[in-house]
C-alpha cells in the first residue's frame, strides 16, 4: 500500500485507486485501509468512498469522455494522471452537488503532488478538466453515439461489451440494462445479526444508535441493510451479534438447512460466511468443517468463528477438487461454493467486471470437477448445495444440468423461500434488480437413499 497517509477524502479515493493499478488491491480493502490511516468519518467517509466506487465503476464512459477532451491519446497519459482526471471527470459528468471550480482544483492539486508531473502535464490536466466543466456548464457534453443497444450499455454503465452481449443473450436487452444500472448503484452493507447473541430488532436499534442508517431486508428476517458508517469497526461486529454477509449468501447456508448435530462439510468455505450461517443455524452443536486451499484464509476462517462464538466450525487445508477417501458419504450437508467469475458482485468489487474473458473460459470445467468430486462426500439421503456469486448460466444452470446427466443418484430437491417463491428444479438465480441480492446461484440436490 502507500506509505503516505491522505488527509482528504479525495487524497484517500486516489490513494485507492493508485493501489488497484500499482499492487493489484481489490477496491473495497484499499478503501479501507486508507480511510482508516485517513481517520475520515461520516461525510469524508462516505465522499472518499463515492469518488472511488464511481470512478472504477464508470471507468470505461470516463475514458471516452477524456478522449473527447483530451490532445493526448490515452495510452500517452501517465497511469496516475489518468486515473486522477478520470475521477475529475466523474465529479464534473456524472455527480451533480460537487462544485466544479472544487473538482478541477483538487483534482489539479492531487496531478501536481502524487503523479510525479512536472508542470507541462500539470497544465495538460488543468486544461481537460476546464474544457470539460465548461462543457457540462454550458449543457453540451459530447453524445454517445452507438450502432446498437447493447453498445449503448456497455459504454453507458461501462461494462465490457463481450458481458453486455453475453446478458443480453441470456436476460433479454430490458433485464440486461437494468443489471447495468444496479451494479453502477449505491448499494449499502448487509449485515447478518448472529441469533446466538441477539434479535434483529436488538441488532438494528445498536446499529442505529451508533449512527447507522438501517433497514430490514423484505425477504430476510435476519439480514439488515446499513449505510452512513463502518459496521466492521462497531463493538456489534467486534463483540460477534452481527457479520457482514449478504442476503444471497446467507440464502445458500438457509437452503442447506443444516441440522442441530449434523455434520457438515463447506469445502470451499473461505472467507467463512456460509460455514458461520450454518453452525448458527445448528444452535453451535453438530460439526462444520470448512476447508480452503490456503492456511491463511483458515487463519480468517477461524478468528471469524471465535468472534461469534462458534465453537462447533473446524478448518481442514484440503483441495475441492481432490478426493479425501476418509470423508466418503460421511457427511450430511455438503456445500460447494465453487470459484466462478464473480459476475454476481460487481456492485461490491466493481473491478470484477474488467476481468479478461480468456480467463473465465475454463471455470466450467473446474466447477464440475469440483461438484463431482464432493459428491463423494453426501451420505445416503444427504444433501448437496451447489453455490456461486455469479450470473453467467454457463457457471450454473450449465454445470448443474450436466451433473445431473451423469449422476443418476442425484436428484433436484425443491424448495422455497420468500426472495424467490418456489423452486421445482432446485435451482435459484438470483439478480440485484430483481431481487434485491447480489447475483448469486443455488442449486439445491438430494443424493437417493
Amino acid at each position: 500500500m502507500i506509505a503516505k497517509r491522505p488527509r482528504t477524502p479525495r487524497e484517500a479515493a486516489a490513494f485507492t485507486l493508485f493501489s488497484m493499478d500499482e499492487e493489484a488491491a481489490w477496491s473495497d480493502g484499499a478503501l479501507h485501509h486508507y480511510l482508516s490511516r485517513a481517520e475520515l468519518t461520516g461525510r469524508d467517509a462516505a465522499l472518499a468512498s463515492r469518488l472511488a466506487y464511481g470512478t472504477v465503476q464508470n471507468q470505461l464512459l470516463l475514458d471516452w469522455y477524456l478522449r473527447q477532451f483530451s490532445s493526448v491519446r490515452l495510452g500517452k497519459i501517465a497511469p496516475r494522471v489518468r486515473r486522477c482526471l478520470q475521477m475529475g471527470l466523474y465529479q464534473l459528468i456524472l455527480l451533480d452537488k460537487i462544485p466544479a471550480h472544487a473538482a478541477v482544483d483538487e483534482t489539479v492539486a492531487l496531478v501536481r503532488r502524487y503523479c510525479h508531473a512536472n508542470e507541462r502535464t500539470v497544465s495538460f490536466a488543468n486544461a481537460v478538466l476546464r474544457r470539460a466543466a465548461e462543457a457540462a456548464q454550458e449543457n453540451r457534453l459530447p453524445v454517445l453515439n452507438c450502432p446498437d443497444k447493447e453498445s449503448y450499455y456497455a459504454l453507458k454503465y461501462s461494462h465490457p461489451e463481450w458481458l453486455v452481449r453475453l446478458w443480453s443473450k441470456q436476460f433479454g436487452q430490458k433485464l440486461t440494462e437494468r443489471i447495468c444500472q444496479a451494479d453502477n448503484a449505491d448499494t449499502p452493507v448487509s449485515v447478518r445479526v448472529n441469533t446466538l447473541r441477539t434479535t434483529p430488532e436488538q441488532a438494528a436499534a445498536e446499529l442505529e444508535n451508533a449512527g447507522l442508517t438501517v433497514a430490514r431486508h423484505d425477504a430476510f428476517a435476519d439480514i439488515l441493510l446499513c449505510s452512513g458508517g463502518d459496521v466492521a469497526a462497531l463493538p456489534a461486529f467486534a463483540e460477534g451479534r452481527i457479520t457482514v454477509q449478504d442476503a444471497a449468501s446467507a440464502l445458500a447456508a438457509a437452503v442447506a438447512a443444516p441440522r442441530p448435530d449434523d455434520r457438515v462439510l463447506d469445502c470451499c468455505a473461505a472467507p467463512g460466511g456460509k460455514s458461520f450461517a450454518m453452525a448458527e443455524r445448528m444452535q453451535g452443536r453438530g460439526t462444520v468443517v470448512s476447508c480452503d486451499i490456503y492456511a491463511h484464509k483458515l487463519e480468517r476462517i477461524r478468528t471469524g468463528a471465535a468472534r461469534l462464538g462458534l465453537p462447533n466450525v473446524q478448518t481442514v487445508l484440503q483441495d475441492a477438487a481432490a478426493p479425501r477417501a476418509e470423508w466418503f458419504a460421511g457427511a450430511d450437508v455438503v456445500l460447494c461454493d465453487v470459484p466462478c467469475s464473480g459476475l454476481g458482485i460487481i456492485r461490491k468489487k466493481p473491478e470484477i467486471r474488467y476481468k479478461d474473458p480468456a480467463e473465465l473460459e475454463n471455470l466450467p470445467v473446474l466447477q464440475g470437477k469440483i461438484l463431482r468430486n464432493c459428491a463423494q462426500y453426501v451420505r445416503p439421503g444427504g444433501t448437496l448445495v451447489y453455490s456461486t456469486c455469479t450470473i453467467l448460466q454457463r457457471e450454473n444452470e450449465d454445470v448443474v444440468r450436466a451433473f445431473l446427466a451423469e449422476q443418476p443418484d442425484f436428484a433436484p430437491a425443491p424448495w422455497t423461500h420468500a426472495v424467490c417463491g418456489a423452486r421445482e428444479d432446485g435451482m435459484a438465480a438470483l439478480l440485484p434488480p430483481v431481487h434485491g441480492t447480489d447475483g448469486f446461484f443455488i442449486a439445491k440436490l438430494r443424493k437417493k437413499a
